[in-house]
C-alpha cells in the first residue's frame, strides 16, 4: 500500500526533498518553509490514501480536493498549497521554484520505490497525481494573484511618485514665473534684468517638464507615431533656439554644428525632439560648470547620427552601462526623477533607432542617436 510506503519512509522522502531544494540555485528555504510545505502535503497525502482505502471518498476530497479543478472546492491541501505559494512569494521565488517544490516529492517516492522493490497500484499512482496537481493550482494560483497585486501596487506607486515629482516642479516653476511677472509689473523693469532672466528660467522648466511628460505618455501609451519626412537641419535650428535659452541661463557655451542641408528622417518628430532635448538637458545639468555642450547631425552611409558631447566628469562603464535603466542617476546632481533618459532611448527605438552613449571617466559624454536615412530619391523611384 502506498501509505504504509509513505509512512514508513516519510523522514526519507523529507530528508530527499530538502537536499533537492539546498541544491537549487537561489533557493534559501526557511525553516517554517522546510517545515510547513513539503511535510504538511505529505501528510495530507497519506491521509487521502488511507481514507480511499477505506472507501471514505467524502473524506478523502474533504482532505485533498476533487480531481475536476472546481476553483469552488476547499480542501486542506488546498489551504495549505495557497499559504505554501504565498510564502514563497514573500521569499522571492519564481513560479518555476514553486512547481517544482512539488515534483521533488513525486521524484522522490518514485526513487525511492525503485530502490526499496515497491509497487503500487494504478489507483494509488492517481491519487497521487490528483494530490500534486491540486496542490501545484493552488500554490502556483496564489503566488500569480499575490504577485499581481504586488506589481500593480508598485506600479501604483511609480505613478504617483511620478505624478507627485510633475505636480510639485510646475506648481515651483509656475509660482516662480507668477512672481517674477509680479515683480516687473511692480517695478516696471526690462525683462532684460535678472528679474526676466528668473522668468526664462521657469518657462524653460515649465517646457521640459511638459515636453518630457508628453513623451512619456505617448512611449508608455503605445500610441501611434505620427511620422513625417523633414529635413534634418530644420530640425537642429528648432532644437538650438530652446536650447540657447538654456545654455544662456546657467552661462553655458552650447556650439551647434552646421548640417547638411539635404538630409532627411523620416520619423516622428516631437518624439525625438523630446529625446533629443532631454539629451541636452542632461548634458547642461551634468556638464561642467560654464562648460561646453556641443550638437552635431550628420550622415553615414544610410545611417543618420545626432550627438550630444559635454565636457563633464564622464562615467565609469559601469555607469554608462545602467544610465538608461527607469529611475537611473549616474551624476552628483540628483534632482528629477531619473526617468528621463529611459524614455529618450524608447523614444528614439520607437523611430527605428538607437540611444548609446560613450564615456571615459573625466573626458564627458557623448549621447549618440542613430536613425536610419531618409532617402528621398529612392522613394520618388518606388513611385
Amino acid at each position: 500500500m502506498m501509505h504504509i510506503f509513505l509512512a514508513e519512509n516519510r523522514a526519507e522522502l523529507e530528508r530527499r526533498c530538502r537536499d533537492k531544494v539546498a541544491k537549487r540555485p537561489l533557493r534559501f528555504p526557511t525553516e517554517m518553509q522546510l517545515r510547513e510545505g513539503i511535510p504538511i502535503f505529505l501528510g495530507q497525502l497519506i491521509r487521502t490514501l488511507k481514507a480511499e482505502e477505506a472507501g471514505q471518498m467524502a473524506q478523502s476530497l474533504a482532505i485533498s480536493g476533487p480531481a475536476d479543478g472546481n476553483a469552488q472546492a476547499t480542501s486542506e491541501l488546498a489551504d495549505s498549497a495557497t499559504t505554501h505559494g504565498g510564502q514563497l512569494l514573500a521569499l522571492g521565488y519564481s513560479v518555476s521554484q514553486v512547481v517544482h517544490d512539488y515534483g521533488d516529492l513525486c521524484q522522490a517516492v518514485s526513487d525511492l520505490a525503485v530502490e526499496l522493490g515497491e509497487e503500487f497500484a494504478v489507483e494509488e499512482f492517481r491519487t497521487l497525481n490528483r494530490c500534486l496537481d491540486n496542490g501545484i493550482a493552488e500554490a502556483v494560483s496564489e503566488f500569480t494573484q499575490r504577485r499581481d497585486v504586488l506589481i500593480a501596487n508598485e506600479q501604483a506607486l511609480a505613478l504617483s511618485e511620478r505624478i507627485g515629482y510633475l505636480a510639485h516642479e510646475l506648481r515651483n516653476h509656475l509660482g516662480t514665473a507668477g512672481l517674477a511677472v509680479a515683480a516687473l509689473k511692480q517695478g516696471g523693469m526690462g525683462v532684460a534684468g535678472a528679474t526676466g532672466a528668473v522668468l526664462d528660467r521657469s518657462l524653460v522648466g515649465l517646457r521640459t517638464l511638459i515636453d518630457g511628460s508628453l513623451a512619456t505618455v505617448r512611449v508608455e501609451a503605445g500610441l501611434t507615431l505620427q511620422r513625417s519626412v523633414f529635413f534634418l537641419n530644420n530640425f537642429i535650428d528648432e532644437l538650438r533656439y530652446s536650447a540657447n535659452l538654456e545654455a544662456d541661463l546657467i552661462r553655458c557655451t552650447l556650439i551647434v554644428e552646421e548640417v547638411d542641408p539635404l538630409l532627411q528622417l523620416h520619423a516622428d518628430q516631437h518624439l525625438l525632439l523630446s529625446a533629443v532635448g532631454k539629451l541636452l538637458q542632461n548634458a547642461f545639468k551634468f556638464g561642467a560648470p560654464n562648460g561646453t555642450v556641443v550638437v552635431r547631425a550628420f550622415g553615414k552611409g544610410e545611417r543618420i547620427r545626432i550627438e550630444v558631447e559635454d565636457n563633464g566628469a564622464g562615467l565609469t562603464p559601469e555607469a554608462a552601462d545602467d544610465l538608461f535603466l527607469p529611475f537611473t542617476q549616474g551624476g552628483a546632481n540628483k534632482t528629477g526623477p531619473g526617468s528621463g533618459l529611459s524614455i529618450a532611448r524608447r523614444s528614439v527605438e520607437a523611430n527605428g533607432g538607437s540611444l548609446s552613449v560613450e564615456s571615459v571617466l573625466g573626458h564627458g559624454c557623448v549621447f549618440i542617436i542613430d536613425l536610419p536615412r531618409y532617402a528621398a530619391a529612392a522613394s520618388n523611384a518606388a513611385i
